[in-house]
């Protein structure tokens, strides 16, 4: 199997563009105001409910800060919003390397642009399954999928992207993008990889503990068999 193995990065990564897709919307109404207060400019890719919430929270702005995901991709979200984001463009926009020849012409060929900062928490399995009387099934569709993939992707490609997944690091990003015009540093995107893993790696043994756990009279009363 063929890795590329990278030297050559930037110390100092400018955010223009940020992907937001979150369960726990607390802390969003100050940090992504803030953002925009930083660099005007600054592109927010979102969907669903969290589209929805940002749109509010950004008034006016929104019309010039906030897009789609769908309309960035092309591709409109599957009943029940079970694809929303896996999707060619947005994993080529965030691990894609700076320096890498081959990854600039395949977003000059999607017309995809590189995403620096990627906000994401999951799914509130651990929630779900707390509740008094709920079942396997609904833990199931309680599973996220898109939100993992996001946050592995981001915190793989640290090089360059900012994987941000606690809403108590709100508060700290946007003092180092304040000290760095804009900008954020290796050592702040490594820190954030790190955490990101943790958080997968949590969330996956939540689930597998729980489905362990599950016996089969249980998880066959859930369901209608069809033949």
């Amino acid at each position: 199997m063929s890795v590329n193995i990278v030297r050559d990065i930037d110390r100092l990564v400018k955010i223009r563009r940020i992907l937001v897709s979150v369960s726990d919307k607390s802390g969003l109404n100050g940090f992504i105001p803030s953002l925009v207060d930083i660099n005007p400019e600054i592109s927010i890719l979102s969907t669903g409910g969290t589209f929805a919430h940002l749109a509010t929270v950004l008034g006016k702005k929104a019309d010039r800060n906030l897009v789609q995901v769908s309309d960035y991709t092309g591709q409109p979200e599957t009943q029940g919003g079970l694809v929303k984001t896996l999707d060619f463009k947005i994993y080529l926009g965030i691990l894609t390397e700076t320096y890498n020849e081959n990854h600039k012409k395949d977003l000059a060929r999607t017309g995809a642009g590189q995403i620096d900062m990627v906000v994401v928490n999951l799914y509130p399995f651990k929630q779900t399954v707390a509740r008094p009387g709920s079942t396997p099934e609904e833990a199931r569709a309680n599973i996220d999928i898109g939100g993992p993939c996001m946050v592995r992707a981001s915190a793989k490609n640290y090089l360059r992207v900012a994987s941000v997944t606690d809403p108590a690091d709100y508060t700290r990003v946007i003092e180092v993008l304040r000290k760095n015009n804009g900008s954020l540093d290796f050592q702040t995107r490594f820190e954030l990889a790190k955490k990101a893993f943790k958080h997968t790696a949590e969330y996956d043994t939540m689930i597998s503990g729980y489905l362990h756990d599950v016996s089969d009279e249980r998880l066959e009363n859930c369901y209608s068999f069809q033949r």
